[in-house]
């Protein structure tokens, strides 16, 4: 179980992304991102030890509001051969010096996102210790996904991130998330998330985080 530190985090996540986002090849912005948390959940690490986060971080900067999927895991210690993911490092005031990654370069991230596509783990609430997010829906229709590989080969273009996954499937982040697309598993899928946040006129809206495909 993640335990939910109210404290201090210095630079905070959003500083760090403002300098990541724009080092994106799925950023669509113009410029500096302007932006604020507007949702997502996490999972909990077996082992305790890694903060795994699935943030969505709306940016302001442009002439309409961007919804930006963030997968994200926080570290004690840094990864060993992950330095290229690395987005940046924080002071936290209870657990001091974390290193925070992309989470699609973070083994621990992609084999719980997995195993809750499958259902074998639980959403939890983005900022709530111990409680399940309710709004997160998953699906999963193949057969039982066998052991995750590591390492694996990570691929980010304009249209997301994409990695291959257990049985020869291959498994999309949605990095720019549409809430007026369905929240419903895509066609050819056999698996996905989908998530909730809050849009800047106040309305919950809804989306595919991620997609699983044979």
């Amino acid at each position: 179980m993640a335990i939910i530190h109210h404290t201090t985090v210095k630079p905070t996540k959003l500083e760090l992304l403002t300098t990541w986002l724009p080092t994106r090849p799925w950023y669509v912005g113009g410029g500096t991102p302007e932006l604020a948390k507007a949702g997502g959940f996490r999972l909990d690490d077996p082992e305790g030890e890694v903060g795994v986060e699935f943030m969505v971080a709306v940016d302001t900067s442009g002439p309409a509001p961007v919804a930006y999927h963030v997968p994200l895991t926080y570290r004690g210690a840094p990864l060993p051969g992950a330095e290229h993911a690395l987005v940046g490092t924080m002071e936290h005031g209870v657990l001091g010096p974390r290193w925070a990654y992309d989470g699609t370069h973070d083994p621990v991230l992609r084999t719980e996102l997995l195993a809750l596509i499958e259902g074998r783990a639980q959403a939890m609430a983005q900022s709530i210790t111990d409680t399940p997010d309710h709004e997160v829906a998953r699906s999963y229709t193949g057969p039982g996904l066998g052991a995750a590989s590591h390492p694996v080969q990570i691929t980010d273009d304009r249209h997301g991130t994409t990695f291959p996954a257990p049985d020869g499937t291959t498994l999309r982040i949605h990095r720019v998330l549409d809430p007026t697309a369905p929240d419903a598993r895509p066609e050819a899928a056999t698996g996905h998330v989908a998530g909730a946040w809050q849009s800047p006129d106040g309305a919950r809206v809804r989306a595919v985080f991620a997609a699983l495909y044979s």
